[in-house]
């Protein structure tokens, strides 16, 4: 599996293509989408033309670049990046953070999180804790990451009951991720997630008939409960940090977990 690197020092030209065979479209394709000329695509790829700040943007739109991604291209063809990276902890992200923490809160009694692009924990609400308990201190260590948390055998690993079901599902899921965002830092995750213990193959098998998601079992207190989760995201982002944050809600999957998690929490 092939990265771009952060900073690549390729030509402009070089690196479009580099997206584009990662997207498996053609220069046709790519020129009917983006309503560019063929030809003016293959100079530009070729570097025999100099792409407009413009034309970098439009081929990153259709493209799918990530907006971190796009602010390299731009510097790559001569051009200042457009989208700011605003740290969480600035003051114009006390609406972001205030709206991540009503939707938490909201959640409870069943456990959410916030995640970056590297699924590291950005916030959580009370509930989350359930994944957390037990835990030896240097997994918990900021920046926490929630699948090195969940996949080591020191974790909360330990606790799934179906591990090499779960584990080859989300294992797959940030292969798409790194075959989304060309990123190596995160194929470096995904080579660490799949050192850990267990054999991914095996556990992709179809799914029973009379299945609709891949629950996430887990033994606590005694007890088996079982969980399915959905992922949220902002619309429209123009900023970098707000771009790469996901919100991972987990909901009862059975009535044994409803009551467990309410008791819980005292409700």
């Amino acid at each position: 599996m092939t990265t771009m690197t952060l900073g690549d020092t390729r030509p402009i030209g070089d690196q479009l293509r580099a997206w584009r065979q990662r997207r498996r479209l053609s220069q046709l394709e790519l020129a009917s989408e983006a309503d560019v000329s063929t030809r003016h695509l293959s100079f530009v790829e070729t570097g025999r033309s100099a792409p407009s700040r413009e034309m970098v943007l439009r081929l990153a739109e259709h493209l799918d670049v990530p907006l971190r991604d796009r602010n390299l291209l731009l510097v790559s063809a001569g051009y200042a990046p457009v989208f700011t990276e605003t740290p969480m902890e600035e003051p114009r992200m006390d609406s972001v953070r205030a709206a991540l923490k009503q939707v938490l809160r909201g959640h409870e009694p069943y456990p959410a999180v916030v995640v970056d692009r590297f699924w590291n924990l950005i916030d959580a609400n009370d509930a989350a804790g359930l994944f957390m308990e037990d835990a030896p201190p240097e997994l918990l260590e900021p920046p926490l990451n929630v699948l090195r948390l969940s996949m080591h055998p020191d974790g909360f690993a330990k606790n799934i009951l179906n591990l090499a079901e779960w584990r080859a599902h989300m294992i797959d899921r940030v292969r798409r991720h790194v075959a989304l965002t060309a990123d190596a830092a995160l194929e470096r995750l995904y080579r660490e997630l799949r050192s850990f213990p267990g054999d991914v193959g095996e556990a992709m098998a179809p799914p029973a008939g009379n299945e609709v998601f891949v629950p996430l079992r887990v033994r606590k207190d005694g007890q088996e409960l079982s969980f399915f989760g959905t992922i949220a995201t902002f619309g429209t982002p123009v900023d970098v940090t707000l771009a790469e944050l996901a919100i991972e809600s987990f909901y009862p999957a059975d009535e044994r977990t409803t009551a467990f998690l309410r008791e819980r929490a005292g409700w």
